[in-house]
């Protein structure tokens, strides 16, 4: 299979677009799956045939103004909170604040739960006294798929 059917809120097909980037439209959740391949993975999701908008963000095919950073189980801030951060949604941080010059790149972003989003404020996490438990990584196909 080397397209998916992406359809629109009333379910009429609005174009094809390959698996890959079906796959990632679904990782941005955008998009979810309406028909998939039985008994077919690709990482942790089925094989689709046919996905559509999922109601929750922007159109289906539409990609983010800037990347996103990566969404971890756990604070990526702090120790200390990493316990409190796993009943929490973690949040995108960054680590140079955009206020302070910082850029909305991969390198630059973290996930964080929101008490240390909000202690960090517009300071570095140096000044902030927190430390990254990782350091972050433009993440690859690959890595993405292990999931």
């Amino acid at each position: 299979m080397d397209a998916v059917l992406v359809l629109n809120a009333d379910l009429g097909p609005l174009h094809r677009v390959p698996v890959k980037h079906a796959i990632r439209m679904l990782m941005r959740q955008v998009a979810e799956i309406h028909e998939a391949e039985p008994d077919r993975h690709l990482g942790v999701f089925p094989m689709p045939r046919s996905c559509g908008s999922s109601g929750t963000s922007s159109p289906a095919g539409a990609t983010p103004a800037a990347p996103r950073g990566p969404r971890a189980a756990s604070c990526a801030a702090t120790a200390t909170a990493a316990a409190t951060a796993l009943r929490r949604r973690p949040r995108s941080e960054h680590i140079l604040p955009r206020s302070r010059g910082g850029r909305n790149t991969w390198q630059n972003t973290i996930s964080a739960c929101y008490a240390c989003n909000q202690r960090k404020a517009n300071l570095t996490p140096a000044e902030a006294g927190m430390q990254l438990l990782r350091q972050p990584t433009v993440p690859s196909w690959s890595s993405m798929m292990q999931r």
